[in-house]
């Protein structure tokens, strides 16, 4: 049922096989129910910075950096960058926005999927961009047992965000892992692209309002319509590896 994908993957990266020992997820939109939350959260800080940036549209910023986020806005409508008093003051106005929404809920199929990667003695890895304090108590929480501190990539181990592949290639050097070993899942194009850039067999979960197409064209090796679609398939995707 994969087979076509696998084998168009080992083909490209000249790989014999891929020696599965890892699983790596991006955090908002594949474990939690949260991007409509950051998306409808940085619209409403834009907005009272004079700025627009539609919920639709913040999907596909969806892994990059705060500064990053906002420096494009701002060079689209004001012509040029925003200082770094400003990026610190409008991402703090989001994220005050965020806190304020209803806490995110667990992923539908996320902790069933987990548990059956754990049964199997793979390593589950969390891979974001987010740079929350309580992010380990938050995982934790939600996903108890699942999780080790030492093999988590946040903003704090890297310099570039995504589309840039360093926090996946993080996740590796972490693991003490080759490409070929592990599995990329992301619901958001630029974590596709930096999935994909990574070396990685990369699954698309479409979580979120964009068009299939918006995820393949980054190069995902796979598409699932929701994690719940990825844990059912699971066992028989693993099985093909």
């Amino acid at each position: 049922m994969y087979e076509q994908a696998i084998t168009q993957y080992l083909q490209t990266h000249k790989y014999s096989s891929i020696s599965l020992k890892a699983v790596l997820f991006d955090m908002d939109g594949v474990l939690f129910d949260s991007m409509k939350n950051h998306a409808a959260a940085w619209h409403e800080a834009m907005q009272l910075y004079g700025m627009t940036l539609s919920p639709e549209e913040a999907y596909l910023h969806e892994g990059r950096t705060g500064a990053s986020t906002i420096n494009i806005v701002s060079l689209r409508e004001r012509g040029h960058e925003a200082t770094e008093a400003e990026i610190k003051e409008i991402y703090q106005t989001k994220s005050d926005i965020f806190s304020r929404l209803a806490k995110p809920e667990r992923m539908p199929g996320a902790y069933e999927v987990l548990l059956k990667i754990k049964q199997e003695g793979l390593i589950p890895m969390v891979v974001t961009g987010s740079g929350q304090k309580s992010l380990l108590d938050k995982l934790n929480h939600h996903f108890p047992d699942i999780f080790k501190p030492e093999l988590m990539v946040t903003a704090f181990d890297v310099k570039y965000g995504k589309p840039n592949p360093e926090p996946y290639l993080m996740a590796l050097r972490k693991a003490g892992i080759q490409p070929n070993e592990a599995i990329v899942v992301e619901n958001a194009p630029l974590g596709v692209r930096a999935g994909v850039a990574a070396g990685i067999f990369t699954v698309a979960v479409n979580t979120g309002p964009l068009p299939d197409k918006t995820l393949l064209d980054e190069g995902a090796d796979l598409l699932f319509p929701s994690m719940p679609a990825f844990n059912e398939a699971w066992e028989t995707f693993y099985s093909e590896l």
